[in-house]
């Protein structure tokens, strides 16, 4: 029995940011993903990891993401990143969080860097304002750059459940990236990937038994 869901934010409440990634890599004459290639090479201590640990600050993930890319051929500064992470609002999944939200405990997990305004990493006041009133419909937010923890490390998983006062097996959960899920999934949560907007809300249909407009 679902008795809570548990959102990602950027790349299922908002468009994902890997996709100004893409964008930021043809104008750049990049290859093809070489941002998450540089994120993706040594997981676990990069400046990507350490930045969502808040255990580096912006400065320090500049000057770190710049090394580790052009160890790889194509020094890009960390700032530059920076700026790609904000993404826009899915109006259509906010309503469904919305719904949602009136018949289970709904609770967003995200990884996250100390940077941008707010805990959606927004750009502007008015991206903020957006980002605000979304997170302002969940009962909590967890935040990697809060508690020093990130997805998907398992540890993260046991807080969240233990925050929730669930267990995994009560809770479905929504995020963009199979590695994210893989744990949880474990653990006994049930998962979706959000590969669009369109297929999740098909997916918490079918889950939660619900309609959406």
């Amino acid at each position: 029995m679902i008795s809570a869901v548990l959102w990602d934010f950027g790349g299922v409440l908002t468009t994902s940011p890997f996709e100004a990634f893409n964008r930021f890599e043809k104008e750049q004459k990049l290859p093809d993903n070489f941002l998450r290639t540089v994120n993706s090479t040594n997981p676990d201590q990069n400046a990507w990891a350490l930045f969502e640990r808040s255990k580096i600050g912006a400065d320090e993930f500049d000057q770190l993401f710049l090394t580790e890319s052009r160890a790889l051929g194509h020094p890009i500064a960390g700032a530059e990143v920076i700026k790609l992470l904000s993404g826009h609002i899915r109006p259509n999944m906010v309503s469904a969080l919305k719904k949602i939200a009136k018949t289970h405990q709904c609770v967003c997990l995200t990884n996250n860097v100390p940077a941008g305004k707010g805990p959606g990493m927004s750009r502007s006041a008015e991206e903020q304002k957006a980002v605000l009133d979304v997170m302002g419909i969940f009962e909590q937010v967890i935040q990697s750059s809060k508690i020093g923890m990130r997805k998907p490390d398992p540890q993260i998983y046991t807080y969240t459940c233990e925050k929730m006062g669930v267990s995994p097996d009560q809770i479905l959960y929504l995020d963009d990236l199979g590695v994210n899920l893989k744990p949880a999934a474990a653990m006994g949560m049930k998962t979706i990937k959000v590969l669009s907007e369109e297929q999740a809300l098909q997916d918490l249909s079918t889950h939660l038994n619900l309609k959406f407009d």
